[in-house]
């Protein structure tokens, strides 16, 4: 498996009494697949993950796999703060078709260094499928140092790649320079692809490519092909649209553009709450300014 490109970081429309629109949901994969997306990902932060039902859950990751056919990988969150159910997720996400698992830092208990290197390798021993450790400690309240990283892909041969949303390029540095150009680093963050990729990070998993899967995928390729000058400008012309899907919490502004897009409902799942009135004007001048309404 090649992890190199845009991978959408899906997220899980609702339906109007709150349950899995699987329509929508299906929809949305499609639209993904047209618009040039290297693979997808269900079921993390910007899926809601934490709030889904078990039954959501799998359903999600079935509709993914059904809906790509084996056209474009499928990398299933695993995301929980006991190692125990972590394994079991796993271990559930492989049965359901995953390609590779995308696997949370536990979030809450703020383990050790040591504690999240056994957490990681209690997870890839239970699985054949190829891990990409997911970095997030803004959702986590822990920060997966490069040191950590590199003696636990050294000892499991699954733990293939990291999804870096540290937000810090010292340290996507320090991971590259410790791991190699054979452990692949994806952005986790779109507003700092493009640097990232500069670096040596192979593409991104991206909170973007839900609204404008094209212009992400786009802009990942223009990285990858060497041409500087075009993933700047890209980069550059997306940047606002980039800013407003953070402006509160994702996804909350995502499951707005979209359902401003005319693709889903808007709301997200409790505690998570609608885009505020105050938002909608910036977001909604973001998304006009690209064509995208």
């Amino acid at each position: 498996m090649r992890l190199e490109g845009s991978y959408c970081a899906l997220a899980t429309p609702f339906d109007s009494e709150g349950r899995l629109d699987e329509d929508a949901y299906r929809d949305l994969i499609r639209r993904q697949l047209k618009g040039g997306t290297a693979g997808l990902v269900p079921c993390g932060s910007t899926g809601e993950a934490a709030t889904l039902l078990h039954e959501e859950y799998r359903r999600a990751i079935e509709l993914c796999c059904e809906e790509t056919r084996g056209d474009a990988p499928v990398i299933a969150g695993v995301g929980t703060n006991a190692t125990w159910r972590a394994v079991e997720q796993a271990r559930e996400a492989e049965s359901l078709g995953a390609d590779a698992l995308l696997v949370l830092c536990p979030y809450y208990n703020k383990p050790t260094q040591e504690g999240l290197r056994l957490h990681f390798r209690a997870v890839a021993r239970e699985t054949r499928l190829p891990v990409i450790v997911y970095n997030i400690p803004g959702r986590t309240g822990v920060n997966l140092l490069p040191a950590t990283l590199a003696r636990l892909a050294e000892d499991c041969p699954n733990v293939v790649a990291l999804k870096d949303a540290a937000g810090s390029l010292d340290q996507t540095s320090e991971t590259l320079r410790l791991l190699g150009p054979k452990f692949v680093v994806l952005s986790g963050d779109d507003s700092l692809t493009v640097p990232m990729m500069s670096l040596g990070a192979r593409g991104a998993i991206s909170v973007l490519a839900n609204v404008a899967p094209r212009q992400t995928a786009a802009l990942v390729s223009a990285v990858l092909k060497g041409d500087a000058k075009k993933a700047a400008a890209l980069h550059l012309r997306l940047l606002p649209l980039m800013k407003a899907l953070f402006v509160e919490t994702n996804p909350i502004p995502v499951k707005a553009a979209l359902a401003m897009m005319g693709l889903c409902r808007p709301e997200p799942r409790l505690p998570l709450t609608p885009l505020s009135d105050a938002a909608r004007p910036l977001l909604r001048a973001a998304l006009k300014d690209l064509g995208l309404i």
